[in-house]
């Protein structure tokens, strides 16, 4: 006679739920002080210069948009318009000159490998190890000599340079996820290189692609020493017109606010924009 055995629903510990919750405060907490200091700049940013300098500061001080008046230049001042267009072009640019690189050389490093491609990659992680301040001369007298100076593709030719180790590095962990079954099968079809890297891989490894842009708009449009060293008014960038706030008359503290929140939007929406393939590319879940 067959017997029937049941086992009991496990129980929760009574400590599982304390972990949890405390888990969950700690999370909270950890969030709340991340986004404190944004949330007193862009309070900050309202507020008049005498209620910006106050010690301590004031939360019931009176709000004005006196501050972004002045940064958009509506009192007479300088108009920002300039340099956000340069940062715009030279992050962009350089971000499309760095993907269209990076894709073909982490295809040879992750699917066709190529003899000691660890070597390989270990040289294009370790020009991330000199520091920028070495080869700023070398640079600034390159640029001279080749009449580059205050020049907005002197800034694209640089910031390319400077993403595109880190963007290989970045791409090839993506395209080795890529199964070698699809590429193989668009060879069979008689499909050529460049046409198995922009209608085969780049789709699969979008998410990848899109973490990498991300990455590399970000370094590009923070990126200030160069730019402050090698433009002057013409190919001026955004971070250099916002160290024109600091002068010797002092520190605008609430116009230094506005300028740094008006400046970091654009790299607010990307990462908004992208949020979903830069968890994906991040995870490396770029396998469809």
């Amino acid at each position: 006679m067959a017997t029937i055995t049941t086992t009991a629903p496990k129980r929760p510990r009574p400590g599982g739920r304390f972990q949890g919750a405390a888990l969950g405060m700690t999370a909270w907490l950890a969030g709340i002080l991340f986004v404190l200091p944004i949330l007193w700049m862009v309070l900050t940013s309202f507020h008049s210069e005498a209620d910006a300098a106050t010690n301590p500061p004031s939360l019931a001080a009176s709000l004005t948009l006196d501050s972004y008046r002045e940064f958009f230049g509506v009192g007479g001042g300088a108009s920002p318009w300039p340099a956000l267009i340069n940062s715009m072009t030279a992050s962009l640019t350089s971000t499309l000159l760095t993907l269209l690189l990076a894709l073909p050389a982490a295809y040879a490093l992750s699917i066709r490998p190529v003899k000691k491609w660890t070597d390989v990659m270990f040289f294009f992680l370790s020009t991330k190890m000199l520091p920028l301040v070495a080869g700023l001369l070398p640079i600034y007298l390159f640029a001279k000599n080749t009449g580059l100076l205050d020049n907005i593709w002197a800034l694209v030719i640089l910031y390319t340079s400077m993403n595109l180790p880190i963007a290989v590095w970045m791409m090839q962990s993506f395209l080795s996820e890529v199964p070698t079954a699809i590429i193989e099968a668009a060879q069979i079809d008689g499909a050529k290189l460049p046409t198995i890297l922009g209608r085969v891989v780049a789709p699969i490894a979008l998410p990848g692609i899109a973490a990498t842009a991300l990455i590399c708009f970000i370094f590009s449009w923070n990126e200030l020493m160069f730019a402050r060293v090698l433009t002057g008014v013409v190919a001026e960038t955004a971070p250099v017109f916002l160290t024109s706030f600091i002068t010797s008359q002092g520190l605008f503290l609430a116009k230094v606010c506005a300028a740094s929140l008006v400046i970091s939007l654009p790299v607010l929406a990307a990462g908004f924009a992208a949020q979903d393939k830069l968890v994906q590319g991040l995870s490396l879940g770029a396998v469809k």
